[in-house]
C-alpha cells in the first residue's frame, strides 16, 4: 500500500482532482456553488449515492448530493464509504490496516473501533492491495472534507460479494444521525450518448424502485455496493430518490463514447416504536431471543442469524434497545442502540451479543455464568432533541426518573437510561456523571453543547439461560 507512517496517501491526486489543496478546495467549493440547493429544512440524508470519476467528468454530479449535508456539518461523525474494486479482483469486502487516509486537503482518521466492529462478518478481510491504487473512495473524500467538520472514516472496497453481505456490514455501522452512508459508482461505460441517456435512466429506476435483480455491474460499477443497500431496504424501510442524472457528454467530454453519472439521496421513512407497548409474551419472545443469541455464540462462536418470516409487526419494525446484564445485583455488561435502524428483534439479538461479548468494561461472558445472570431490556423511543439557551435552563427542562439523555459536543458523546435516576436521583448528579461518561469535565458547558431526551419501556422478562 502507497503509506507513509500508516497513512494511506492519495493515489489519484493530480489526475483525478487537484494535488494543490488551494486549488482542490476551490474546485470542490465551486461544483457545490453550482449545484441545486436542497429543499429548505434541518436535516439531511441518512446515505448518498453518487460518482467517482475525475471531476472534470463527474464532480457537478457529485455536488448535487453533497449539497444536501449542508445542515450535517456539527453532527455527522462517522462515514461509511463502500465503493467498488477497479485494479484487485478478489471475494469478499476489503478494509484497510492503515490509521488515516490522506488529500491535499489532510488527514481523516479511520474509525478503528468500528472496523473492528465488523471484522468478524461474513466477507470482510483486511487488504490492504485492494485500497492502496482504488479511486472509488478517494475521490469522496474532499467533498465530505469541505463540507463536513472533525470526523472519523470506515473505507470499505467492495469486491465480488453477495448483497447481503453488504447488507450486513451496512446494518452493523448503520447508527444513528452521527453516521452518514455514501456508496460510490458510477453508471454505464462508453456508450453514444443516446444509447447511454437510455441505460442510465433504466438504473437509476431500478435504484429508486429497489429492485436488486435491474442493477448491473454493467450498468453501475458500484451495482455490488448499491445492491447491499437495496437488500437492507428490504427488511427497513428506505426511501432513494433521483437527485442528478447526466454523462461526460454534458459535463467534459464528447458525447461519441460517454461514461453515466447519477447522485441519490437514502432517506429513512419507517416507523419506530415510539407509541408501542409490549405484552407478557413479547417481552418473553425479546427475553427468549436474547438468551438464546449468548448461549448460541458461546456454544459455536458464531452470531445467531434470525429470520423475520412470519414474526409478529412488532418485531419487523425498527427498534432501537438497549440490553443490560447483571450479576448478583451487579452490572455485568449493557450495550444498546440510540436510533431505530434496523427490525427490533435483530437489534435485540445484537445488542444481547454486545453485552455480553463487547462491553469494554468487563471480559467477555463465560458459560458458568448464565445461572447467575439477570438479564433486562430497554426498548427507546425515538429521541428528541431539546432546545436551551443556558445550561441551566436546559436542567430546568430535565425530568427526573423519566428522562433518558444523550449528550453529545464534538465528538464526545454520552448516554444514560432513564434507570440510572435510581442511582442517581439529583439532577445535578445525574448531569455531572453523564458529561463524565460522555468524557467531558463536570463543570464542561459550551454553545455547542447538544442534548437529546427520550423514553424508554423496560422490564425483566422470565426466563434463564439453561437450555
Amino acid at each position: 500500500m502507497t503509506a507513509t507512517a500508516n497513512v494511506r496517501l492519495p493515489a489519484v491526486a493530480g489526475s483525478f482532482y487537484s494535488g494543490n489543496a488551494a486549488e482542490l478546495r476551490r474546485d470542490v467549493e465551486h461544483y457545490l456553488d453550482g449545484a441545486k440547493p436542497p429543499v429548505s429544512g434541518t436535516s439531511w440524508p441518512k446515505a448518498l449515492i453518487a460518482p467517482h470519476a475525475g471531476y472534470v467528468y463527474s464532480g457537478p454530479i457529485a455536488a448535487t448530493a453533497y449539497v444536501t449535508l449542508e445542515n450535517a456539518r456539527e453532527t455527522v461523525r462517522r462515514v461509511v464509504l463502500l465503493g467498488p474494486s477497479h485494479r484487485v479482483g478478489f471475494r469478499g469486502l476489503a478494509v484497510p490496516s492503515v490509521a488515516a487516509f490522506q488529500t491535499p486537503l489532510g488527514d481523516i482518521n479511520l474509525d478503528r473501533a468500528a472496523i473492528a466492529e465488523i471484522s468478524d462478518l461474513s466477507g470482510v478481510i483486511e487488504l490492504d492491495q485492494a485500497h492502496a491504487q482504488e479511486h472509488s473512495l478517494e475521490v469522496h473524500l474532499p467533498f465530505l472534507q469541505v463540507m463536513l467538520d472533525d470526523f472519523e472514516l470506515v473505507p470499505v472496497v467492495v469486491g465480488d460479494a453477495a448483497p447481503q453481505a453488504v447488507a450486513d456490514v451496512l446494518a452493523a455501522l448503520w447508527g444513528g444521525p452521527e453516521t452518514l452512508i455514501v456508496i460510490s459508482t458510477d453508471l454505464s461505460h462508453y456508450h453514444d450518448y443516446e444509447t447511454a441517456r437510455t441505460m442510465d435512466m433504466a438504473t437509476a429506476r431500478a435504484i429508486e424502485g429497489g429492485h436488486i435483480d435491474e442493477v448491473t455491474t454493467d450498468g453501475a460499477c458500484g451495482g455490488r455496493p448499491i445492491r447491499g443497500l437495496l437488500k437492507l431496504a428490504e427488511r427497513q424501510a428506505l426511501e432513494i430518490k433521483l437527485l442528478d442524472l447526466r454523462n461526460s457528454g454534458d459535463t467534459a467530454g464528447s458525447r461519441d463514447r460517454v461514461v453515466g453519472y447519477a447522485s441519490f439521496s437514502v432517506e429513512e421513512t419507517a416507523k419506530t416504536h415510539d407509541a408501542m407497548t409490549y405484552d407478557a409474551g413479547a417481552r418473553k419472545q425479546m427475553g427468549d431471543v436474547a438468551r438464546l443469541a449468548i448461549r448460541h455464540k458461546l456454544e459455536t462462536g458464531r452470531d445467531l442469524k434470525v429470520s423475520l418470516d412470519g414474526s409478529p409487526v412488532w418485531a419487523k419494525t425498527q427498534g432501537a434497545s438497549f440490553i443490560t446484564l447483571e450479576k448478583k445485583g451487579q452490572l455485568r455488561g449493557c450495550i444498546g442502540s440510540l436510533q431505530a435502524h434496523r427490525p427490533l428483534i435483530t437489534d435485540v439479538v445484537a445488542n444481547a451479543c454486545s453485552a455480553a461479548f463487547k462491553d469494554p468494561r468487563f471480559p467477555a461472558v463465560e458459560a458458568d455464568e448464565l445461572d447467575d445472570l439477570v438479564l433486562k431490556i430497554s426498548v427507546l423511543s425515538a429521541p428528541e432533541e431539546m432546545k436551551f439557551t443556558s445550561e441551566a435552563d436546559l436542567l430546568a427542562q430535565i425530568r427526573p426518573g423519566e428522562d433518558g439523555l444523550i449528550l453529545q459536543d464534538g465528538s464526545k458523546r454520552g448516554t444514560f437510561l432513564p434507570q440510572v435516576w435510581e442511582q442517581l436521583p439529583e439532577i445535578s448528579q445525574f448531569w455531572a456523571h453523564l458529561k463524565r461518561k460522555a468524557g467531558l469535565p463536570d463543570n464542561h458547558w459550551s454553545k455547542t453543547v447538544r442534548v437529546w431526551r427520550y423514553s424508554t419501556e423496560s422490564f425483566t422478562p422470565e426466563g434463564d439461560f439453561v437450555a
